[in-house]
């Protein structure tokens, strides 16, 4: 008995991707530009979407994504569409309405494009990616709609958070791994060094520093401190607003990608401006996490190092209760001394008075043990981009 022949199968319908559309202003450093550039990539890699940046300020963000290239309107990186966006009334190359529309940190759709909005047969989720914030009330407000005056169109608040009910954070799906290969491996901290700094990794009695800030009346301080230091101290300065501070220190005329200077117990290495998954690396590197702003913040905590926060400081210190939320927060379990130190030492940063590095010194094993158990804990509120990428497929169905 014969059987019959089978029909060769059909190819499934691949489903349609979710087109995205992020446009970013660029307001000061890296900070939008960083954020919106992670998103971006991870709404691709790792989501399957079809995103597309506007952005306003191309040689801020090549610092970021060295192959960009700045004379061209329209480039594809990394399978991004990236648009040269000229704000306020440009809406990029072609007026086409994505399925997701982000505008990130309220930097105010071009007036075209949300008329473009409203005629779409389905109105696009349309979401306001708002700035971190460790505050309660935070929680409040994510996720709050915000009806457009004139068009049937609604904006959704979408904000980042350290705590439950909140955005959460970026983080991509591989990192703890890299980081955890990383530490594991001695060839790859050696390659690293010889690399990044041209020298062999240093002692292990040494005390490794990376130091990202914004200009800071603090420092000089603190690099009297690291020199009169009992035990070895190596400082790495990517090259930004911290450096001309730290030339001055060392008596040279500027502390550029390269220079090497030693004072005491100091060492210091002036490293060049590195893309987004270098400055992983970096933190993994170090011991000790000076960052600032938000995108570095968010990566040292990732790093489950001890960290400093150089927040981006506001006029009449409207910035203070924020670093103070993101204490609360991160020094929660800390034994009270060691919670004390940490206090003091980030307003000390923060132009509080003098940083005692002894003091913070004498609490490193707190935090870093609080530093692991802070990374695991943050993760527990899942990460921006799925969450946010959760909420658009949910209002799209």
């Amino acid at each position: 008995m014969s059987s019959a022949t089978p029909l060769p199968e059909q190819p499934a319908t691949a489903p349609t991707a979710i087109a995205c559309d992020i446009f970013c202003a660029v307001i000061d450093n890296f900070g939008d530009i960083g954020v919106c550039w992670r998103l971006a990539r991870q709404l691709a890699s790792e989501h399957g979407w079809q995103v597309r940046v506007l952005v306003d300020d191309l040689h801020t963000f090549q610092k970021l994504c060295p192959s960009l290239t700045l004379d061209r309107a329209r480039q594809a990186i990394d399978g991004i569409i990236v648009e040269h966006w000229h704000e306020p009334a440009h809406a990029g190359e072609t007026l086409e309405v994505a399925d997701v529309v982000i505008e990130a940190f309220a930097c105010e759709l071009p007036p075209i494009y949300v008329a473009a909005m409203a005629r779409r047969e389905r109105a696009p989720v349309w979401l306001n990616l708002e700035y971190l914030s460790a505050e309660d009330w935070v929680a409040d407000f994510h996720l709050r709609p915000s009806p457009h005056p004139r068009y049937a169109l609604t904006k959704t608040f979408f904000f980042p958070g350290l705590g439950p009910g909140t955005g959460g954070v970026l983080k991509e799906r591989h990192l703890d791994a890299a980081r955890a290969a990383f530490e594991a491996s001695q060839p790859a901290r050696e390659a690293w060094w010889l690399k990044t700094a041209g020298r062999p990794p240093p002692p292990a009695a040494a005390t490794v520093i990376s130091l990202f800030a914004y200009e800071n009346p603090a420092v000089d301080s603190l690099l009297e401190q690291w020199r009169d230091s009992a035990e070895p101290v190596v400082l790495l300065v990517p090259e930004g607003r911290i450096s001309g501070a730290v030339a001055r220190f060392f008596g040279l005329p500027s502390f550029a990608a390269g220079a090497y200077a030693e004072r005491g117990s100091l060492s210091a290495h002036a490293l060049a401006f590195t893309g987004q998954p270098g400055y992983d690396a970096l933190q993994w590197a170090s011991d000790v996490n000076f960052v600032r702003g938000e995108d570095s913040f968010v990566r040292a905590q990732w790093a489950a190092k001890p960290f400093v926060w150089h927040i981006y400081p506001q006029a009449d210190d409207a910035h203070l209760p924020k670093l103070d939320a993101a204490l609360a927060h991160y020094a929660r379990t800390l034994p009270a001394d060691a919670r004390d130190a940490l206090a003091r030492f980030w307003h000390a940063w923060n132009g509080a008075g003098q940083p005692d590095w002894a003091d913070f010194q004498r609490h490193r094993a707190a935090l870093k043990q609080r530093a692991a158990e802070w990374a695991r804990e943050l993760a527990q509120v899942g990460d921006l981009a799925g969450n946010l990428a959760l909420f658009a497929k949910s209002q799209l169905k």
